[in-house]
């Protein structure tokens, strides 16, 4: 897919690994200057070097989400590097511990919902400014399938996703006349280091996620990044508040 996005600066987080790095590459693929964020440097800089050895344009950012100066200097870094910023895809979220709920430390549940809400807010809410300066923009949240249906032993990562959505819907509604556009993606399983872990957690998760997927097999990163590039571009110029599943029919399927 091929999305002309010369002169726009896109801003990644959780830009590292899985989807955030398959979409800054895709974002970069299409012109658009990219800010990689993360709170894994490493990976971030692989992200960076993908992208320059490609002919693209990206800087990294040292950045954790939870932390509003962290995300606010984040930000400042889009103006700073590139001359603003145009869309925004807040990608950085963890999946927590697989327990059942009376067997968990509300600890556990506070930081996963301090990164997967509260991440999401500090980042929108200094994305917000930024777009108006330049007349509008796109926002992207993802969210999950776990934030349209209840998954057993995730509650934390489900009642987070869902929250986001929530939050999606709200902001859109705020913003729409000022020409910025506001969606959360829901992405089902997807080959990505997050969804790897989950597999090492419970071993029976791989066959299980597999058999559950109507098309048999799980996503790629890129399918879900084609996906971000789309909404960011002209052609999904009437959307917004939308929740954008992309699941290969796992939803549809009850």
């Amino acid at each position: 897919m091929t999305t002309p996005m010369e002169n726009k600066v896109a801003l990644v987080t959780g830009g590292g690994s899985g989807l955030g790095r398959a979409t800054s590459e895709a974002f970069a693929a299409n012109g658009a200057s990219v800010v990689v964020a993360d709170i894994d440097a490493d990976g971030g800089a692989e992200t960076v070097a993908s992208i320059e050895s490609a002919g693209g344009s990206a800087t990294f950012v040292d950045c954790d989400v939870t932390d509003e100066a962290s995300v606010a200097a984040m930000v400042a870094a889009c103006k700073d590097e590139y001359g603003g910023l145009d869309f925004a895809y807040n990608n950085a979220g963890t999946e927590g511990k697989q327990q059942l709920l009376g067997d968990m430390d509300p600890a556990e549940f506070r930081r996963v919902v301090e990164l997967n809400l509260f991440g999401v807010f500090n980042c929108v809410q200094a994305e917000l400014p930024a777009m108006l300066e330049r007349g509008g923009g796109v926002i992207i949240n993802t969210s999950s399938t776990a934030g349209l249906r209840g998954y057993p032993q995730l509650a934390p990562y489900t009642a987070s996703k869902h929250a986001v959505a929530g939050l999606t819907k709200a902001v859109a509604l705020e913003y729409a006349e000022q020409n910025i556009r506001v969606l959360s993606i829901h992405p089902s399983a997807i080959e990505t280091p997050m969804v790897a872990r989950a597999m090492e957690d419970n071993p029976d998760m791989a066959e299980a996620l597999e058999n559950d997927q109507p098309m048999g097999r799980i996503g790629q990163p890129s399918e879900i990044a084609d996906v971000v590039v789309f909404l960011c571009s002209a052609g999904a110029s009437f959307m917004t508040g939308s929740q954008i599943v992309v699941d290969g029919g796992l939803l549809s399927a009850g």
